[in-house]
């Protein structure tokens, strides 16, 4: 069952669930982060002076998306910012995030397509760990399921989405979490096998993190704003996907004569994450 409680009493302290999970998230996006970039030879403080800034900007960009996208306009003007009760839109925070990091990269004068490789596999990881904080709020479930691993939920919340009567449900939190986990391994796999042009990665990412989400959203039951009857991630999946596809298939791939290793030099074997 889902916790009855998303605090964490430590003494005089009290933790939010939703926001120890998203801190786990960006340490451990960090820390590997740091690693594949050393192994490229770069600076690992490099990688916090950019999470410095991307990090805030990526909480802002995925809390503006989810307001703009989902907020229900009768719950009081200072719902918006009550980002401990939930409500983050992932795509926001990955263009948000993603635009501050270039931002800082291109100020310090790294070298772009190079940082970009080593960080890329960090942001699934990050989601992976983050989602967890759903399970603590008991919110972003699928519809009703009698399989082994479905969560039981409470009936209250069950209600208010449609669903009086039912117990359990698809956790798709979990399911989230496990696809970027595996998603994380195979952007790590295939920075390693040289194919991909520097910096394609991310475009890597963006196309698997979306082909999840737009699955996901099928069986999400939580209200959403909906265009043309179909709820607005999916539409926004499939635009990021022909987007970030579509530039994959023309200039992804490694021109042949790159054979630039920049400072990447030997590291692919020496990166062990």
């Amino acid at each position: 069952p889902s916790p009855s409680e998303s605090v964490i009493e430590l003494g005089p302290l009290t933790l939010r669930a939703y926001g120890v999970m998203i801190a786990f998230g960006v340490v451990a996006a960090v820390l590997l982060s740091q690693r594949r970039w050393a192994a490229r030879g770069g600076n690992p403080d490099d990688i916090s002076t950019i999470a410095l800034w991307a990090v805030p900007a990526g909480l802002v960009g995925a809390r503006a998306y989810h307001v703009l996208t989902d907020w229900r306009f009768d719950e009081g003007w200072a719902q918006p910012f009550k980002i401990w009760e939930g409500g983050l839109g992932i795509p926001g925070g990955i263009a948000a995030g993603v635009l501050v990091g270039l931002w800082m990269i291109r100020r310090n004068g790294w070298d772009q397509p190079t940082l970009l490789d080593a960080i890329v596999p960090g942001l699934p990881l990050a989601q992976a760990i983050g989602r967890w904080g759903n399970y603590f709020n008991q919110e972003l479930f699928g519809g009703p399921s009698d399989l082994p691993w479905a969560v039981e939920i409470d009936p209250d919340v069950a209600a208010s989405a449609g669903h009086r009567g039912a117990e359990t449900f698809h956790p798709t939190f979990l399911y989230e979490s496990l696809w970027n986990l595996g998603l994380t391994l195979f952007l790590v796999w295939v920075d390693r096998t040289g194919k991909l042009r520097r910096g394609a990665l991310l475009a890597v990412y963006v196309v698997g993190y979306l082909v999840a989400r737009l699955w996901l959203e099928t069986i999400r039951v939580d209200p959403a704003t909906e265009v043309g009857g179909v709820r607005i991630n999916i539409w926004m999946s499939i635009i990021g996907i022909a987007i970030a596809g579509g530039w994959l298939l023309v200039r992804g791939r490694r021109p042949e004569d790159d054979s630039t290793d920049d400072i990447v030099g030997a590291a692919d074997s020496a990166d062990g994450a």
